[in-house]
Formats: structure tokens, C-alpha cells, sequence
């Protein structure tokens, strides 16, 4: 009776199992065609599907254009009479193709004419071009190819090439020395340069190169550059993966609150027979821009410098540790004398314009142009050079100056860019002009979208193409007062469509305040259906310096946005308070408390997207960036637990006392230990970004990644917040990708596969594809 009992009770539960089995839900396996259809939307070539494009354009003495296009045939040059208001083909492409195939020996086709550096000699009668690495001129009447013996001038990157294109500047043993291009001579311009202690040295840290960083004079007889401090800076270190003894990279390379960073003493030197230089009579500079974490451009030309015509006089802006203070000033070239013009302080950080400089000294008129944003919004005044007062405020208004492109001083005309005026997106991207007085303000590019714009020599005529998140590019010819000449091109998306394209959705919402407008873009899988719920993922970069979205044009491929929203989710990134090209104090929102990442505009704004589609399921929500975005994103998870769920984390600047001084410097501020009394209780104003002081208050899932020679974000960055989760008990997932950079190289598509299969596995609930490998 017991045996038949336990018989029945057996049998009860595996009948019971089976049931409950039955009614679970099958997890879903994910096929390698998935993946492979959802990957097609993030496949470069749909670029190609753009046809009618305006590309490589080129003005010709003011009156005429030069172009090409592509459209389903292939490329073409046109020629455009802006007089006439004509277009055609600029030359006889079957005949060139013809003759181009027999001096190569192989088949040139007139659809797809492989020349570059295409440009226009003899008056318009012949073009000069580059193919298989020859150069050719073809006379576009007679149809005659002759073959251009080039004039050999080779340069290396590390050199910095004069005005006049004959001497090239470099750094050899600490020092600098010029090069003759024509006849190789070599002579050494200073002498007491050593390690640590080097003349146009090229390092901030966080980025550095053997090139030569200087601003020659305009007519190549002097350069001002500078000698960089290294001295007592501290050091980073990495160590590659390999078998055997690993190798070292070592380098200087300053934190916040260091007693020693970098700094410049700045130096001319004088060319010609005996070359001399010249010691500016000033102390000591901190190494700091008015626009980036660096005093050099990628060419290598030195930031926040200008030299008068005659080559008399150098103006340049000094900066302060703290970026508060930006002091313009002119050295007399020839003693040294150095003297102060105009000096702005402010409470948080000074920037001349948005990833440009526009301040000008105007030395011809004895006046100089200034960008404040002391009205809250980026503009530019007028001052007088001898006095230093102000005479009056170019531009004004709710809305700011980006970028002087150039400056007309003989009409006393100023041409910009800017954002923020016109109605809509101020993201959008405007082209204007405006006298000196602030009179006569124009707008130049009046279509609605985010402009581009090619000027004639003389500004008289300018090529605009425009276009929007889902508008693709329209070109038109303008005169300087906006009014449309004739239509150049209108693109052709009809193939990208045919391929699945998907538009982004761009939207506005409310900020954190609930009163500041927000802009942002959402990616709908192409098989929404609003009855479903997907989970959302957000993309996030952070900033300070940019953010998530902040240029709003047309792209046939936003990153891999729409390429993980096929496989089942919604993705929205958003530009949050903290991020630029809007007012000040938008920029300001988060100074000194970095982290906050503007996650509580994120989260804002993807609680009320939700309450528009409602498709969107909030209660399952992942996150991910990369850098500044893996900062923040692994902030999400740690301080957002009840709304973030996973996060993906690339290379975080975790804690910004492990980043380069500079950028923690600015945004953060100088480091002060102690609390607000200044005691030492062990706390300082650092600690409310650092994230791992907040890793114990994990609750979703993380997968934290970061390159092992990572020279950006040193890799101790994301190591510290490994050891505080541990210390907390903490599971998480990691992977350290060996010998590789800030970008992971070519390990990139394996963490792009990675992150979808975290995605996947912990907000589907699904098995990812099996052996998918992105091509």
C-alpha cells in the first residue's frame, strides 16, 4: 500500500512538472539571419545609396563652380555658369575614360572615373587630376592627356610646413629645427632643449605625437611655439600582453590636483642666416586652450595664436589651471615685450566658441573681436585695441554664435554660424552675416535643417546644402544675401528606402526642470507594433564637451542605433542639460558634479517618449556608451538601480581624479580635499563622481569593458570600480581587451556582438545567435 502511494505521489509530480512546463514560455533562440538582417542597417555602403550628392566643389575666379555628383549611372563633373545660371558637364567623360584606359592599359569606365585632386588649370581650358598614383593634365578642348612630372617635396607628418611651402619645421633630441624642402638642409634653431624640457612638444596627456606644435608668421620668417614643462609631472603607465617580457609606455601625463602639470614657456624664433630666438617677457603659462583640452590642433599648429600680417606682432589667450580665466594678449616679436589686452574671469569655465576659436585681433583697424557668453548665450563684441573698451556688441539675442567662419574687414563684415535662432531644432546648423555695428543681420541659408556651406574666394556666392534627421541633402547656389541662384541637386534616398532604411523619430520633451526644451532621436524596429512591449535602450554620451545626438542631419546610418532596435528593442538617445550649443547655463548644469552624467534627463524624457508610444517598456531598461558614455552608463546602474536594469559600459572615466588633469580641471574643478570647511576628513569635491564609491549599490546587470593599453582613459579607471564590486560582492561581467586602445581596433565588432548578446539574453530573455560574427 506505501510502494503504490509513492507510485502515485511520483507520478503526480512529474504530471505536475509537465503541466507547469507547458505553460512556460518558450525562451526564444535568436537565428544567425536575425542577426545578419538586423547588422544591414548599420552596413556602410547604404552611403552609397545616397545618389545626387554634392561633393568636391570648387569655385573658379567667382563666377564659375566645379563639382561632382553620383547617381545610379555613376559619378559625373559638372560645371556651373553662376552667371548664366547654367550646369553641364564640365568635360567629355567618355572621351577621358577612352584615353585613360590606353595610357594604363586597363579598362576606365566613364561612370566611374578614378581621379582625384581634380582641379581646373590653363583658365578652365584643361583639368589636372591624380590616378594610379601619376598625375595627369587633360585638355578638355583638343581631348590631349599628358602626363605632370610632380615636383618632389616630401614631407613627414611630424613636420610642420611653412606658408610659403619651402621650409618644414620638426623636433629632434628635445629641439626644433627647420628643414629646406627644396634642398634638404637641415638647421637647428634651439639648443638648450632636453628631456622633459622640449621645444613644441606635443603632449596633453591624454593625447600625444612626435609632431612639432607651432604657428608660423604669415610670411614664413618666424615661428612662435613654446618650451613644455614637464619637469616633475607625474607619469601613466601600461603594459602590453604578449609572450615574453611585456613592453612599457611610459609618458607624462598630469592629474587633478597634481602640485605639478604642465605648463609653456612661450618662445619666437626668428629666422634667416644666424636664426635667434626670442623669450616672451611674461611667466610661465598653464597649458590650456580656449576650446579643447589641448593647445594644439591635429595638424599641429599651435591654438589660441595669431600673428599680424608683417609678422611684428603675435597675439595669443592665455588660460588659467581652471579654464576661469582666458587673458588675451600681443608679444612684440621682435623684444619679447608681452601686453595685456582684455582678460574675461568666470565662476565656472571660459570657452571662445563651440569647437573654434572667435576671438580676432584686428590689427589693421586697431580693434579686436571677443566672444562672451556673459549675457548666458554666446556672442561676439567689438573692441578697441588702444583703449580696450568695448564700442559695441556685434550679435545679440536668446541664442548663440558657434563658429566665425571668416572675417571681411574691408566691408566690415562678420560670417558665422549659429544655432538657436531661427525656429525648430536649435540644433540646426545656420550660416549668417553681420556687419560690425550688429546692423544688418542675415540669414544665408534660410532653408529649415542643418546647413553646410562652401563660400566663394570673395564670399559673394556660396554653395548650401542642407538637410534634416529625415530630409536627405538639397544643394542650392546662394548669393551673400541668402536669395537662391539656382537649384544644384536634390538626393535621391528612393534605393535606400528600397533597402529597409527606417527614419529616426526626433522629438522634444521636457527637461529635469520640466520647463527646458530637450531634443533628442528615437529608433523604432521596422516591425513596431504598438500592442507589444519592447524594451528601450539608451544610448548615452554625456559630455561635458558634446553629446549624445548634437548634430541633427541626415545619415543613412545613426552608429548600430537602428541596427539593435531589429532585434527587438527601442532606442532612444537624448542631449541632455550639460552639453553644448545651447545657453550657458544649459552647459552649466551639472559643473563640479559630473556625476550626474544628465541621467535625470534621460530617464525624464524616456518616461514621457513612453507615454507617446506605447510600445515602450519602461519596466525594462538598458543602457550603454562608450568613454564619457561608459562613465555614465555604469553611473546608471549604480545610482538609477530601480530604473536602469543593465548597462554596457566602453572604456569609462570612472573617476575623473584618474583622468587627465585638464578635462577633470575644467568641468570638475581644481581638487580640494576636506569638506566644505576645508578640514581633512578623508572627502573631497571629486567624490560625487566617482563611481566606484557608489559600486556597492548595484542591482542590475553590468558588463564593464575596457582596452588594456587604453592611452585616453588609462585603464585604472574602470580597475577601480572592478575592485570596489568586488569588495561588495558584487556579480558582474568583464572583458579586458588585450593590447588594445581607446577604440578597441579591430576588436570593435566583437564588443559591438557582445553588447547586443548582453542586450538580448538580460532584457529579452532570449538566447542570442550561436558563432554571428559581424562582417
Amino acid at each position: 500500500m506505501k510502494k503504490n502511494y509513492l507510485k502515485f505521489v511520483v507520478f503526480l509530480g512529474i504530471t505536475t512538472f509537465i503541466f507547469s512546463c507547458s505553460k512556460t514560455k518558450e525562451q526564444k533562440q535568436f537565428t544567425v539571419a536575425e542577426y545578419e538582417a538586423a547588422a544591414k542597417h548599420m552596413d556602410r555602403d547604404l552611403y552609397d545609396l545616397v545618389y545626387n550628392k554634392v561633393s568636391g566643389s570648387t569655385f573658379i575666379d567667382n563666377n564659375k563652380l566645379i563639382y561632382s555628383t553620383k547617381n545610379k549611372e555613376g559619378k559625373k563633373y559638372l560645371l556651373v555658369d553662376i552667371e548664366a545660371k547654367t550646369k553641364k558637364e564640365a568635360f567629355n567623360h567618355q572621351e577621358l575614360a577612352k584615353i585613360l584606359s590606353k595610357e594604363l592599359d586597363t579598362e576606365i569606365k566613364a561612370s566611374n572615373l578614378p581621379i582625384y585632386d581634380f582641379e581646373f588649370t590653363d583658365n578652365i581650358e584643361s583639368i589636372r587630376f591624380t590616378t594610379h598614383k601619376q598625375i595627369f593634365n587633360f585638355n578638355i578642348a583638343s581631348n590631349v592627356l599628358s602626363k605632370v612630372t610632380p615636383k618632389l617635396k616630401k614631407t613627414s607628418r611630424n613636420e610642420n610646413v611653412s606658408p610659403n611651402g619651402k621650409l618644414a619645421a620638426y623636433i629632434d633630441n628635445f629641439n626644433l629645427w627647420v628643414r629646406s624642402i627644396e634642398t634638404n638642409k637641415k638647421t637647428q634653431l634651439t639648443f638648450d632643449g632636453v628631456q622633459n624640457y622640449g621645444y613644441a612638444t606635443n603632449n596633453a596627456g591624454w593625447t600625444k605625437s612626435d609632431g612639432a606644435v607651432l604657428k608660423w608668421s604669415p610670411n614664413s620668417d618666424k615661428i612662435a611655439t613654446f618650451q613644455q614643462d614637464a619637469r616633475g609631472v607625474g607619469m601613466m603607465y601600461l603594459t602590453s600582453s604578449n609572450v615574453g617580457h611585456p613592453k612599457l609606455e611610459a609618458w607624462k601625463h598630469p592629474l587633478p590636483g597634481d602640485d605639478n602639470i604642465f605648463t609653456i614657456e612661450r618662445v619666437i624664433i626668428h629666422l634667416g642666416t644666424t636664426p635667434k630666438m626670442v623669450r616672451l617677457k611674461m611667466d610661465k603659462d598653464f597649458q590650456r586652450g580656449s576650446t579643447t583640452d589641448h593647445i594644439a590642433s591635429r595638424k599641429n599648429e599651435l591654438l589660441d595664436a595669431q600673428w599680424n600680417k608683417q609678422g611684428t606682432k603675435f597675439a595669443f589667450v592665455s588660460g588659467s589651471r581652471d579654464h576661469k580665466v582666458a587673458h588675451l594678449q600681443i608679444a612684440n616679436a621682435k623684444t619679447g615685450v608681452v601686453k595685456s589686452i582684455h582678460k574675461e574671469e568666470v565662476d565656472t569655465y571660459y570657452e571662445s566658441g563651440v569647437k573654434a576659436e572667435n576671438w580676432k585681433v584686428l590689427f589693421d583697424s586697431n580693434e579686436f573681436i571677443w566672444y562672451s557668453e556673459k549675457t548666458n548665450w554666446g556672442h561676439v563684441y567689438l573692441y578697441d585695441l588702444e583703449t580696450k573698451k568695448l564700442k559695441n556688441q556685434i550679435t545679440t539675442g536668446d541664442w548663440l554664435v558657434k563658429q566665425i567662419k571668416s572675417i571681411d574687414e574691408k566691408n566690415r563684415q562678420i560670417y558665422f554660424t549659429a544655432g538657436g535662432k531661427e525656429t525648430g531644432n536649435p540644433y540646426h546648423n545656420y550660416y549668417y552675416k553681420v556687419n560690425f555695428d550688429g546692423s544688418n543681420n542675415i540669414n544665408l541659408t534660410p532653408s529649415k535643417g542643418t546647413h553646410i556651406v562652401v563660400f566663394s574666394d570673395d564670399n559673394s556666392t556660396l554653395i548650401d546644402t542642407y538637410s534634416t534627421t529625415t530630409t536627405p541633402p538639397i544643394s542650392v547656389l546662394r548669393n551673400n544675401k541668402g536669395e537662391k541662384i539656382m537649384d544644384l541637386e536634390t538626393a535621391d534616398i528612393s534605393e535606400l528606402k528600397a533597402n529597409n532604411w527606417q527614419k529616426p523619430v526626433e522629438f522634444s520633451v521636457k527637461a529635469r526642470d520640466e520647463k527646458t526644451d530637450l531634443y533628442g532621436l528615437l529608433f523604432l524596429p521596422s516591425h513596431y507594433v504598438e500592442s507589444k512591449k519592447y524594451p528601450v535602450l539608451n544610448y548615452i554620451y554625456p559630455g561635458p564637451q558634446s553629446g549624445s545626438v548634437g548634430n541633427y542631419n541626415f545619415r543613412p546610418v545613426w552608429r548600430d542605433f537602428q541596427a539593435v532596435a531589429e532585434l527587438g528593442f527601442i532606442v532612444v538617445a537624448v542631449d541632455a542639460m550639460g552639453t553644448p550649443m545651447r545657453s550657458k547655463s544649459f552647459h552649466d548644469a551639472y559643473y563640479g558634479n559630473m556625476g550626474d552624467n544628465g541621467l535625470p534627463d534621460n530617464i525624464t524624457a524616456i518616461k514621457q517618449l513612453a507615454q507617446k508610444y506605447k510600445g515602450m517598456d519602461i519596466e525594462s531598461v538598458g543602457i550603454w556608451g562608450h568613454s564619457g558614455g561608459g562613465f555614465a552608463s555604469t553611473r546608471a546602474v549604480f545610482a538609477y538601480p530601480e530604473f536602469y536594469d543593465v548597462a554596457v559600459s566602453g572604456a569609462g572615466n570612472h573617476d575623473n581624479r584618474n583622468y587627465e588633469a585638464d578635462w577633470g580641471e575644467k568641468w570638475q574643478g581644481l581638487l580640494v580635499e576636506g569638506n566644505l570647511e576645508g578640514k581633512g576628513d578623508g572627502t573631497t569635491n571629486y567624490d560625487n563622481q566617482a563611481n566606484q564609491l557608489i559600486a556597492k549599490d548595484l542591482k542590475g546587470k553590468l558588463l564593464i569593458t575596457h582596452g588594456a593599453m587604453d592611452n585616453n582613459v588609462p585603464p585604472s579607471n574602470t580597475m577601480l570600480v572592478v575592485e570596489a564590486l568586488i569588495k561588495a560582492n558584487k556579480d558582474f561581467d568583464m572583458i579586458l581587451f588585450p593590447n588594445k586602445r581607446h577604440g578597441y581596433g579591430d576588436m570593435t565588432k566583437y564588443m559591438t556582438r557582445k553588447r547586443w548578446d548582453y542586450f538580448v539574453t538580460h532584457l529579452l530573455n532570449a538566447k542570442p545567435a550561436k558563432d554571428f560574427k559581424l562582417k
